[in-house]
């Protein structure tokens, strides 16, 4: 289902600039160059249909075809964009602030991406957060659109600041006035903004627009203004698929090749048949030892199939450690690099999930930890946020937060790096006691 968006408000940023194309191949062929314009062609060619979907308001499908696409050219920033655009649409506001994220750190300069990262964070509640990025990136996000994102980030005396000059200009849309005038009444500035409203409307639609504000600037939830403005409905959002992560460990190749259904089993109905994304051979060498591959896409290992080997037991010998404890060993050292130093304090938390509750928090708590032990050093934190219960650690620095972050996922686990927003010692967390000398 679609949400119509509310009248009267745009974001150019929201708009996609152009068509993605795959990048062409020159020189001498090789079987890399080969297998990387293989690539580029697939993800030239899921984009195209990615955007088409998104142009049909099929947000579903446009994810679909966007994480093949991704899959296929993970270092493309556009790629990425059209990705995070995708999931905005879909009302999936965890997936677009990660996809987002991972855009700024291909392209530092994208203000696009920037501004809907902001739109994300906002959606999630994460109000300071956005507005120290709109801030940070104030070089390269128009002020019309900065000032209406600041608006939202709960700022709106602020946003109209930025808006006046921009509404003011020469060359100033109806939509800019437009935008000046909500951001005016979400300041408490009624009677200015149904003046400014008035510019481009007859009297009755001004007077029926500022009706629609007044529900607008009172919202229940973080989410409901953004998705008001993006005519989307919030869905309740697993996050980026670990695989597409920008730092995935993973292969990444093996997804463009993965049919609609099973990549995304929510994104087309029961009984109709969904266009495929373009499909890739695999371009790993099938070499029965580890082989690295270092394409364009990035660098990866690909490990040839288990095989096991029986041999006699020398007389003499003592027999082997039993396999579980072999692997407990393995997983010990493998986790042993984030497991004893103390990490420096800060504001920084990893976020591993948002649950219906506090009790199913707990349970992924649980499979967490086991997934991950170093996580059985930290203290679990949580706050509830709609009807949401988010789990996460932190107090940590960023960098010390973004390297616990990357571990978790190394294992297969999905999260996320953010600042603090209110969290809190879990509720099920039971208070240390205190033992009293007795003299």
């Amino acid at each position: 289902m679609k949400k119509r968006a509310i009248a009267g408000l745009s974001l150019s940023a929201l708009m996609l600039g152009g068509t993605v194309v795959g990048c062409a191949q020159g020189g001498i062929s090789t079987a890399s160059t080969r297998s990387e314009a293989k690539l580029a062609a697939s993800a030239a060619s899921n984009a195209a249909k990615a955007q088409q979907a998104l142009a049909k308001g099929d947000a579903a499908r446009a994810i679909t075809f966007a994480e093949a696409a991704v899959a296929a050219m993970p270092r493309d920033a556009e790629l990425r964009a059209l990705l995070g655009a995708s999931y905005l649409k879909a009302g999936r506001f965890t997936s677009a602030h990660e996809a987002y994220a991972d855009v700024l750190q291909l392209a530092p300069t994208n203000g696009k991406a920037a501004l809907n990262l902001a739109l994300a964070m906002i959606a999630e509640g994460q109000w300071d957060e956005a507005r120290t990025l709109l801030e940070e990136h104030a070089a390269i996000v128009p002020a019309a659109d900065r000032g209406l994102a600041t608006a939202l980030a709960g700022d709106p005396a602020s946003g109209a600041e930025l808006l006046m000059g921009a509404a003011r200009a020469p060359d100033a849309t109806a939509t800019t006035r437009q935008n000046f005038a909500l951001v005016l009444a979400l300041a408490g500035r009624w009677a200015e903004a149904r003046q400014i409203a008035g510019i481009d409307m007859a009297p009755q639609a001004a007077d029926a627009r500022m009706l629609e504000w007044a529900t607008f600037a009172k919202p229940t939830g973080a989410a409901d203004q953004v998705s008001a403005l993006l005519g989307v409905i919030p869905v309740k959002d697993p996050g980026l698929p670990v695989a597409l992560a920008l730092n995935a460990t993973v292969p990444v190749t093996a997804l463009a090749a993965v049919q609609p259904a099973a990549m995304n089993p929510e994104t087309t109905a029961p009984g109709v048949p969904a266009e495929q994304p373009v499909e890739v051979a695999q371009v790993a060498p099938q070499v029965p030892v580890a082989a690295t591959d270092t394409s364009a896409s990035g660098s990866r290992i690909v490990f040839a199939a288990r095989q096991e080997v029986v041999q006699s037991l020398p007389a003499g010998r003592a027999p082997p450690t039993p396999a579980a404890a072999v692997a407990k060993t393995r997983l010990a050292s493998a986790t042993s690099v984030s497991s004893p130093r103390e990490r420096a304090k800060g504001d920084w938390y990893v976020q591993l999930g948002a649950f219906d509750s506090a009790g199913v928090a707990k349970d992924a708590w649980q499979r967490a930890q086991r997934r991950y032990p170093a996580l059985a050093e930290q203290t679990p934190t949580g706050m509830a946020f709609k009807s949401f219960y988010r789990l996460s650690v932190g107090g940590f620095s960023r960098n010390d937060a973004e390297s616990m972050c990357r571990g978790y996922r190394a294992t297969g686990g999905r999260c996320f790096v953010r600042t603090g927003a209110g969290d809190q010692t879990a509720s099920w967390v039971k208070p240390a006691k205190v033992q009293l000398a007795v003299r």
